[in-house]
């Protein structure tokens, strides 16, 4: 059930880091919480450290409504995990 969830969160960030409407810096900071999420650590700290990341995109002027949504409904989620 956690794998699930989890690789729900991997698939949407997949997603938004392939949207060319998304500004190139947040799609970088994207790829990077994509990196730091599969690496071979903590998943604690994994999880931590992607919700600080997706803190810092959701404050972004420049992300699309849409692409905030998304990244809002997966804090709520990963925030389920700590």
């Amino acid at each position: 059930m956690v794998n699930d969830g989890f690789e729900n969160i991997l698939m949407t960030l997949n997603f938004i880091k392939e949207d060319e409407s998304v500004p190139k810096n947040i799609r970088s900071k994207i790829n990077e919480t994509i990196c730091c999420l599969n690496e071979n650590k903590d998943f604690s700290l994994k999880i931590n450290k992607a919700l600080q990341d997706l803190d810092e995109i959701s404050n972004d002027p420049n992300l699309p409504i849409y692409t905030r949504v998304e990244i809002l409904n997966m804090v709520g989620v990963l925030g389920g995990y700590q």
